[in-house]
C-alpha cells in the first residue's frame, strides 16, 4: 500500500503536468489560469531567415576579440527581442562569426538591417550651400590629381573621352569639365541629389578610405536614407561638417509616435516619426547646439546615413527632439529599437543570408508527423501481438511518454526542430526497449514456474540494472551532443534526453504500477504476456 501511494502520487503529477502543458497545443479557449505557452517551432519547421555574420576585428587587439564578439551577440539578441521574434537562435561560430536564425520572420529586410547596423548615432551640422560648393569643387580637384587611385572613375572618364572623340563633340557627355565627382550629382531644391543608377557607385566611393582623403579636412560626404516607397527616386547627398555635436550616448530613450492627421507640419502629419528623450547632459548639449546654430541645419546621422536634417528654428530646451522623414511604420520601429540598444562593439558584415519559406516547414511537419504516426502504430501493433495485455499497457503508457516530451518542450519554451522530431521518433522505439527487457525477464521467470506476482518482482529486479546502464550511456551521448553541437543538433539532443527520462519513468514506475494494481490483483494465476 505504501509503495502504491508514492508511485500513484508521482504518476498523477506526471499526468497532470503533461495535460496542463499539452492541452493548449490542441484545445482553444482554455481558462485563463491554464498554461498558455505554445510549442515553438524551429526555423526548419516554421520558415524564416538565417544570417551568417562576421565581426570586423581589424581594429581590435587579440585580447579584445572574444569580448567584442560576445557583446555583439548580446546587443543583437536585445534588438531581436525588441523586434518581437520568438525563440531566435543567436550563437557564436568559430572565433569571430555569428549565426542568427529568426523563425517566423516575414519582414526579411527590416530584420537584416536591424541585425547588421552598428547603430552609431551622431548629430552633425550640414555645410551651408556656398560652403558645400567649395567642398565639392575641392573634392573634384583632388580626385583629378589622383585619378589613377580611383579605377572606376578613371574608367568612366576614359570612356567619356573616347565617346566625345567618336562623336567629335567639344565637351564630354559626363560633364567632367566641371569634375568627374560633380558629374554624378545634381543640385536639388535643397540638397545635392544622386540618381538611383549612380547610388551604388557613390556608396562604394564614400566607403573607400582613399576617397576620405580627398574630402577637405573637417567635412564628410554622406548619403540620405533610402526611400522604400520610392525606390527609383534620387537619393539626397549631404556635405556635413565632421565635428560630432552630440552622439547616441546622449539619448536616454527613443519611441515611435504618430503625427496628428490635422497637424500643419508636413513632416509629421499623419506620419510615424521617432521621438527622442535626452539625458541630462545630452539636453544641455542640445540646448547649446541649437542656440549656437539657429538658422542652420542639424543632420541626424545613423551609421553614416543621414536620416533627417531639419533647420534649427530656435534654441530648444528640455532635451526632446524628433527624427522625421519618409518613414514606414516598420522603419520607424527599427530605428527606435536601434537607438534604444547599445552600439555594436565592432562592425559586422554579412557573409550569407538564407530565406527559408514556410512551405518547406509545412512539408517537413507533415512528413515528420506521418513518420511518427507510422512508427507509433508499428510499435503499438508489435507490442500487442507479441506481449498481449502487457504490451497493451506499455502502448498506453507510450502515448503519455510522447505527450510528456511535447509538454516539457512547451514548459521550458524550447524549440522543436526537424531533428527534434527525429529524436521523438527515435524515442518511440527506445521507449518500448525497456519494456521488452522487463517483459522477457518476466517470461523467463514464469517459465521457471513462479507465480505472476513473483515473476514480475523478479523480472523488474533482473532488468533494472541493464535498463539503467543502457539509458545512462545514451543520456551521456545526448549531453555531449548538446555541449558540442549547435542549432538542430542541440534540438535533437534535448528531445532525446527528455524522451529517455520519460521512457525510464514510464517503464519502471508507470507500467509497474498498472501491473501491480490492476492486473495482478487477488491470487491471479496467469499473466497475459
Amino acid at each position: 500500500m505504501k509503495k502504491f501511494s508514492w508511485r500513484g502520487l508521482v504518476i498523477i503529477a506526471f499526468m497532470l503536468v503533461t495535460v496542463f502543458f499539452l492541452a493548449p497545443l490542441m484545445i482553444k479557449n482554455l481558462p485563463a489560469w491554464w498554461a498558455s505557452r505554445k510549442l515553438n517551432l524551429g526555423l526548419d519547421l516554421k520558415g524564416g531567415m538565417q544570417i551568417l555574420l562576421e565581426v570586423d576585428t581589424s581594429e581590435l587587439t587579440a585580447g579584445e576579440i572574444d569580448g567584442a564578439v560576445k557583446n555583439n551577440i548580446e546587443i543583437i539578441r536585445n534588438r531581436i527581442d525588441q523586434f518581437g521574434v520568438a525563440e531566435p537562435s543567436i550563437q557564436k561560430l568559430g572565433e569571430k562569426r555569428i549565426m542568427v536564425q529568426l523563425p517566423g520572420v516575414k519582414d526579411h529586410l527590416a530584420a537584416e538591417n536591424l541585425v547588421q547596423k552598428t547603430a552609431m548615432l551622431e548629430f552633425k551640422l550640414v555645410a551651408p550651400n556656398e560652403e558645400a560648393e567649395r567642398v565639392v569643387a575641392q573634392i573634384d580637384q583632388n580626385i583629378s590629381m589622383n585619378l589613377q587611385s580611383f579605377p572606376k572613375l578613371a574608367e568612366l572618364d576614359r570612356k567619356d573621352r573616347a565617346l566625345a572623340d567618336s562623336l567629335k563633340v567639344a565637351s564630354d557627355t559626363l560633364g567632367t569639365k566641371d569634375g568627374i565627382f560633380k558629374s554624378f550629382i545634381s543640385r536639388g531644391e535643397v540638397d545635392y541629389l544622386v540618381q538611383v543608377e549612380n547610388v551604388r557607385l557613390m556608396q562604394s566611393l564614400i566607403a573607400d578610405s582613399l576617397f576620405a582623403r580627398v574630402v577637405p579636412m573637417g567635412y564628410q560626404v554622406s548619403l540620405g536614407k533610402a526611400d522604400l516607397e520610392a525606390v527609383k527616386a534620387d537619393r539626397s547627398l549631404y556635405i556635413l561638417k565632421s565635428a560630432v555635436e552630440m552622439s547616441g550616448t546622449d539619448i536616454s530613450r527613443a519611441r515611435v509616435d504618430f503625427g496628428s492627421a490635422t497637424s500643419t507640419d508636413p513632416r509629421t502629419a499623419n506620419k510615424p516619426y521617432v521621438s527622442l528623450e535626452m539625458k541630462r547632459e545630452g539636453a544641455r548639449k542640445f540646448e547649446r547646439v541649437t542656440n549656437d546654430n539657429v538658422g542652420k541645419r542639424l543632420a541626424i546621422v545613423l551609421d553614416d546615413v543621414v536620416y533627417s536634417a531639419p533647420n534649427i528654428q530656435e534654441r530648444i530646451a528640455g532635451g526632446r527632439a524628433q527624427i522625421t522623414g519618409r518613414f514606414t511604420t516598420s522603419e520607424a520601429n527599427e530605428l527606435a529599437i536601434l537607438l534604444n540598444s547599445k552600439n555594436l562593439d565592432a562592425p559586422i558584415r554579412p557573409i550569407s543570408t538564407t530565406i527559408i519559406g514556410a512551405t518547406l516547414g509545412t512539408d517537413s511537419i507533415r512528413s515528420g508527423t506521418k513518420a511518427g504516426i507510422i512508427g507509433l502504430i508499428a510499435v503499438i501493433l508489435f507490442m500487442i501481438v507479441y506481449y498481449k495485455v502487457a504490451g497493451l499497457i506499455a502502448d498506453f503508457v507510450l502515448v503519455f511518454n510522447i505527450g510528456f516530451i511535447l509538454s516539457v518542450l512547451t514548459m521550458f519554451g524550447a524549440t522543436l526542430t526537424l531533428p527534434g522530431i527525429a529524436g521523438i521518433i527515435l524515442t518511440i522505439g527506445m521507449a518500448v526497449d525497456a519494456n521488452v527487457l522487463v517483459f522477457e525477464r518476466i517470461r523467463e521467470e514464469l517459465d521457471a514456474g513462479k507465480t505472476p506476482r513473483s515473476a514480475v518482482d523478479a523480472g523488474y529486479k533482473r532488468a533494472i540494472i541493464t535498463i539503467w546502464d543502457a539509458n545512462i550511456t545514451t543520456l551521456i551521448a545526448a549531453a555531449v551532443l548538446y555541449n558540442f553541437g549547435s542549432g538542430p543538433i542541440r534540438g535533437f539532443a534535448i528531445t532525446l534526453a527528455i524522451g529517455i527520462i520519460g521512457s525510464m519513468f514510464c517503464a519502471l514506475i508507470f507500467v509497474r504500477t498498472i501491473l501491480d494494481n490492476f492486473v495482478l490483483v487477488g491470487n491471479k494465476k496467469n499473466l497475459s504476456i
